[in-house]
């Protein structure tokens, strides 16, 4: 099965919402920028794991050693829109030590008492960290004004009180990357019909998505005024269509792996001499043990360097797409 680059324009591009986007016109089942087969999509996923797991850990490398670098990516959708695929098949090819995921579900009684942006706040990535929020911020101006929670003024006013709160993750040295993935009422039905019809999957089904589905044109209405209002130059939007699953997966891959790329950071320099702390070693060693790792030294220097190539060649392979 090939692997081959089917990309056949940056994704970010493609998927961010211009002045002329219409959620209504919106394909559901489209597969924008990608020319590939599904087949194609999933071996080409798989393949870019090895690379986002590096650049994945040059980013822990970094944060480690000080460094304020980090991503947070925000996972917006709709009940059964992929939000858990895109952790387990996106987030599930990195080092989870690396990565700080947080679910945002209805607010606690101490959430409540602070204002809404508090535990957003509390849980933002720290430096070399991937961040990850499935659900955010944009619940109070998604849940919290279609089911009437707060009153219009309260949050009409929140769209640009977010926009500047985003502005600073960014200036604090924060990627942001924004995702909606966005599925179709009919779509949505039959993956709700299908967790009733799976005893497997009841836990996953809450009486209350049907009374969601209800209000379908006031939660699109809704979506679309967080694309028009909060999708701006430093913290943009990206509207994927998601009837098809694997075609979020591949996507926020590539975001992932691209904003990764842009960050261009290279292995920590240490504080301390490598010549002074080989020697503290060796002290420590007997001579047959010593013996060994000298005799492989020339082994690894050179297997670092077939790994840097590889490196090397593998981000500017992206670049080409």
């Amino acid at each position: 099965m090939s692997a081959k680059n089917r990309w056949n324009e940056h994704p970010s591009a493609l998927l961010r919402p211009g002045p002329d986007f219409s959620l209504a016109d919106l394909d559901r089942r489209g597969t924008p920028g990608w020319s590939g087969s599904k087949q194609q999509a999933k071996a080409f996923t798989a393949a870019r794991g090895p690379l986002l797991s590096e650049l994945q850990e040059r980013l822990f490398a970094h944060g480690r050693s000080g460094g304020n670098k980090a991503v947070l990516l925000v996972v917006q959708g709709i009940d059964t829109a992929g939000k858990g695929g895109i952790v387990r098949h996106v987030i599930g090819a990195v080092d989870p030590q690396g990565v700080a995921l947080r679910a945002f579900g209805r607010p606690t009684p101490e959430e409540l008492r602070h204002h809404y942006l508090w535990r957003v706040r509390r849980s933002l990535p720290s430096g070399g960290q991937i961040g990850v929020f499935d659900r955010s911020h944009y619940e109070d101006v998604l849940v919290g004004r279609v089911e009437k929670l707060v009153p219009p003024e309260v949050w009409q006013q929140r769209y640009e009180e977010i926009n500047r709160f985003e502005e600073k993750i960014v200036d604090s040295g924060t990627t942001v990357i924004k995702v909606a993935l966005m599925v179709s009422r009919r779509e949505q039905g039959l993956r709700l019909m299908e967790r009733l019809q799976r005893t497997d999957k009841h836990w996953k089904f809450n009486p209350g998505d049907v009374d969601s589905r209800r209000q379908w044109d006031d939660y699109q209405e809704a979506y679309a005024d967080v694309f028009a209002r909060t999708s701006t130059d430093v913290a943009p939007w990206h509207v994927i269509p998601a009837d098809r699953k694997w075609y979020p997966r591949l996507a926020v891959t590539e975001l992932l792996t691209r904003a990764l790329i842009d960050l261009d950071l290279t292995w920590p320099t240490p504080s301390w001499q490598v010549a002074t702390q080989k020697r503290r070693l060796a002290k420590t060693m007997d001579d047959g043990a010593l013996a060994e790792a000298e005799a492989a030294a020339k082994d690894i220097a050179a297997k670092v360097r077939r790994s840097e190539k590889e490196f090397a060649k593998a981000v500017a392979e992206v670049g080409r797409a």
